[in-house]
């Protein structure tokens, strides 16, 4: 795969005329920086959502662990645009990641196998 960081978006017209090519630029990229993301007769700010086939390429953990996080409130919540399209809003989504970042890591502790239900260690074996 290239670095490019231009996304081409073709677009059909209802005309029959040939598609046209749009370049939008890819998110992360310098030119995604650059890019107008206020419209100027708006008085809110653009707001970018993303649907889940971006959300699995931004934060790489399966779906029901992000459904799991979302029913605690560990993870932004999703919405519904339509009643057949849920989505998330790309600025809390980020904010997530960068509160992930900013959390101390804490010491992850190792089960005790003596309390297993099944094969349990017996006392003094090797495997404490």
């Amino acid at each position: 795969m290239e670095n490019n960081p231009l996304q081409r978006i073709s677009r059909e017209n209802d005309a029959g005329e040939p598609p046209r090519h749009i370049s939008v630029p890819l998110p992360g990229s310098d030119a995604y920086d650059d890019f107008p993301q206020f419209p100027g007769s708006s008085v809110l700010p653009f707001r970018r959502t993303i649907r889940r086939h971006e959300l699995r390429q931004i934060v790489p953990l399966a779906e029901t662990t992000i459904y799991e996080m979302e029913r605690r409130g560990e993870f932004p919540r999703r919405f519904n645009l339509t009643p057949r399209c849920v989505v998330w809003d790309l600025a809390e989504v980020e904010a997530w990641i960068e509160q992930r970042k900013q959390a101390p890591r804490r010491s992850v502790s190792k089960p005790d196998v003596r309390l297993r239900k099944t094969r349990p260690v017996r006392a003094g074996s090797s495997e404490e």
